[in-house]
């Protein structure tokens, strides 16, 4: 099994890392070695494989466009396919529909969602669709001035495409159709004024999304009704243990593949806030607020197997592994960190 990272690489971003760095994983302790740095390039942020693991696609923040790799399956290591415009400023998230022919990226800064067909050999094409979203900002002054898409996820059925939008305190519901994005039947769900949602993640057994605010540094259950799209909120939790008072954001939000266990990063209070998942509601109790042993939790990610999480620290260029507790769901850090400049998203091979 291979592990990919992307990092921040610019000045303005104050940041220290080299590209896109490709690890192998070791089987039974989950532990990273290093074994190629695809450098040279600007903020390749997030990250996806497609499902034959031949293909790596990567958004480049702060400027307009996508790359795609192909993936030598026997070393795990990345060669360049080519780049497209995105035609909008500052990607930040990209999905494979589940054809795997068009790939959907969210353009930050303008508002806009990307959609761009992929050739039978992985290379992007021009795009093909621009939507642009709207509605009224909410009510941060700096950072609720534009529309801000910042996720753009597929439901479990494949059919809609559920958007977080920082700017607005939206949660849009859209259909993926013919190769085009929609809205659906119930476009949108309100959340609460300055909440800023930020990223969501979906029950593996239950109809249900979770969806992690930044500005507010709280998680919201959503029920999802697969018919048509719609969320409806049942739960609203602080991400935060109730004796830290200071400033904080929610960043990544994780579900264990068993389903009993919520998983969201703090920055600022630099932390894991474990929830347990009630089996039938899919109601969260807080279990437990870990440090991430780093500063500024930008991503988490679960191992395939379950066994592990990896936080990636931004601004303190480790990444931590903590094995997860089978029974419990808690987390215990292991001794050893990998260093990584400025890591902010992680994905596997498997």
């Amino acid at each position: 099994m291979y592990a990919y990272v992307g990092s921040r690489t610019t000045r303005e971003r104050n940041a220290r890392g080299e590209g896109i760095t490709v690890f192998r994983v070791t089987p039974f302790t989950g532990e990273l070695t290093r074994i190629q740095v695809v450098g040279e390039l600007v903020n390749p942020s997030y990250l996806v494989l497609n499902q034959a693991k031949t293909r790596l696609y990567a958004v480049h923040g702060d400027l307009d466009y996508v790359s795609a790799y192909k993936v030598n399956p026997s070393s795990g290591e990345l060669t360049p396919i080519n780049q497209e415009s995105t035609q909008g400023k500052n990607p930040v998230h990209l999905a494979l529909d589940p054809t795997e022919r068009f790939l959907i990226v969210s353009n930050h800064l303008g508002g806009s969602l990307a959609v761009l067909p992929i050739g039978d050999d992985g290379e992007l094409q021009a795009l093909t669709q621009l939507l642009q979203l709207q509605g009224p900002v909410g009510p941060h002054r700096i950072e609720q001035t534009q529309v801000k898409p910042h996720y753009n996820g597929f439901d479990p059925s494949g059919k809609f495409v559920i958007v977080p939008d920082k700017g607005l305190d939206r949660v849009f519901s859209l259909q993926f159709v013919d190769g085009q994005l929609q809205a659906a039947p119930r476009p949108f769900v309100q959340t609460r004024e300055g909440a800023g949602p930020r990223h969501h993640t979906f029950h593996p057994q239950l109809a249900i999304a979770y969806v992690a605010n930044e500005l507010d540094a709280t998680v919201t259950a959503y029920a999802f009704d697969s018919s048509n799209g719609s969320l409806s909120p049942i739960q609203r939790l602080s991400s935060l243990p109730e004796h830290f008072a200071g400033d904080s954001r929610s960043a990544a939000i994780v579900i264990h593949p068993n389903g009993k266990t919520l998983y969201v990063s703090n920055r600022g209070h630099d932390s894991i806030t474990a929830y347990a998942v009630d089996p039938d509601s899919g109601h969260l109790r807080f279990l437990e607020s870990v440090p991430t042993q780093g500063k500024t939790p930008r991503f988490i990610t679960i191992h395939p197997t379950g066994a592990w999480l990896y936080a990636l620290n931004e601004d303190s260029d480790t990444i931590t592994t903590f094995a997860i507790n089978s029974s419990t769901g808690c987390l215990s850090h292991r001794t050893q960190d990998m260093a990584c400049g400025s890591p902010v998203c992680l994905i596997f091979s498997e």
